[in-house]
């Protein structure tokens, strides 16, 4: 694959990732530090023939979309932790109907409006389950300014390909960084999009919900001769209410199914300086960049660390980390919260006896405090 370079910002980057990927809605309220991505979007997105909305407020931004993604087209919003929250229920519609969009997320301190214009890793949990009910989340989290670009391009991907909606963790430093990254070509992007699959036969024979046990449904755009209820009730193959017990039950086993028995689609992961290593750091987003820079200090001294870095957080890389922690000892985990992934680690591992380095007052985690922290253990 050919790239590019570019001197851009994270925020900036996934603006454009989205444009190259075919999308062709935004709507969406801006909210620090994710408020680039509608600006950027709102002078690209008109030029491509698409459509930028500020609607008045996070709730009508999704809403928004899900009407965009219903007629068929790549749709996205793009908020903070406060927007998440407002935006919840509406993502669990979009995962009952089963609605394909994305959302990105800068995150920044909270809870509520905590700390606008510092950084923090505190919606982890909250992506894995963003709205009530039984579903399986993908959100995935880019970690350099690179992927600012391509997980929001492969996001879009994701949700076609499992018709829900996927979540794209950024984070206030990597949103705001600036620098210079290696892109794909535009050209490379548009070949690689993968379409939401269609139904092409008579319309009487069109029953989008009645798929198989692992696969999601087939929504053609409204608008186009194929007819089909859209609710965020329980439904049947047609998309109407009903209460039948086992059309129910197996409504809500498919939407967990339909990812968790394809996980190796989505999983991805880093793994730097692990093949030797004896201390095994777990960092994302922009803590991960600061765990390199520990990790080659580590190194000068002799101290054989290695890190770890999830890029699909949900569902998470559980049996790579578990191949690593069955051989190594000493653990960390490094984030800025309060151990919102920790908890995730000890699971996948198996282990209680895992180390956390957590902060939670909007500022960075500097290579000096990993370094210090690794040489406690």
């Amino acid at each position: 694959m050919q790239t590019r370079e570019v001197i851009s910002t994270g925020n900036q980057l996934a603006a454009k990732a989205a444009v190259d990927a075919g999308c062709m809605f935004f709507g969406g309220y801006p909210l620090t530090p994710s408020s680039e991505i509608m600006h950027v979007l709102s002078d690209s997105l008109p030029d491509k023939g698409g459509v930028s909305i500020q609607m008045e407020d996070e709730i009508a931004g999704i809403c928004s979309v899900i009407g965009a993604a219903m007629v068929g087209q790549r749709a996205l919003t793009a908020t903070s932790g406060p927007g998440m929250s407002l935006k919840a229920e509406q993502l669990g519609l979009a995962q009952m109907a089963e609605v394909p969009l994305v959302c990105v997320n800068v995150m920044r301190g909270g809870p509520s409006t905590g700390l606008p214009t510092r950084v923090a890793q505190g919606d982890i949990l909250q992506a894995k389950n963003p709205s009530h009910g039984d579903y399986k989340s993908i959100t995935l989290c880019a970690g350099t300014l690179a992927e600012c670009y391509t997980e929001v391009v492969r996001a879009f991907n994701i949700a076609d390909r499992f018709m829900q909606p996927v979540i794209v963790l950024l984070d206030e430093t990597i949103g705001h960084m600036h620098g210079k990254a290696d892109i794909p070509t535009a050209e490379d992007v548009a070949a690689g999009i993968v379409p939401r699959k269609r139904f092409d036969g008579p319309a009487e024979e069109y029953f989008p919900y009645d798929c198989e046990h692992d696969e999601p449904a087939v929504l053609n755009p409204m608008y186009e001769g194929y007819r089909y209820h859209f609710t965020g009730l329980h439904h049947d193959k047609n998309g109407y209410p009903t209460e039948e017990i086992e059309t129910c039950r197996k409504l809500i086993q498919r939407l967990e199914d339909k990812v968790a028995l394809h996980e190796d689609e989505v999983e991805s992961y880093e793994e730097f300086m692990m093949d030797d290593a004896d201390i095994m750091i777990i960092a994302y987003g922009s803590v991960s960049l600061a765990a390199k820079e520990s990790i080659r200090h580590l190194r000068a001294e002799g101290i054989k660390a290695g890190l770890f870095r999830p890029i699909t957080i949900w569902p998470s890389p559980a049996t790579q980390i578990k191949k690593h922690t069955d051989k190594i000892d000493k653990v960390l985990v490094v984030e800025l919260n309060i151990g919102q992934y920790h908890g995730e680690i000890q699971r996948a591992a198996a282990r209680l006896d895992i180390d956390g380095l957590f902060k939670v007052n909007g500022r960075p985690i500097s290579p000096y405090e990993i370094v210090t922290k690794v040489k406690e253990l």
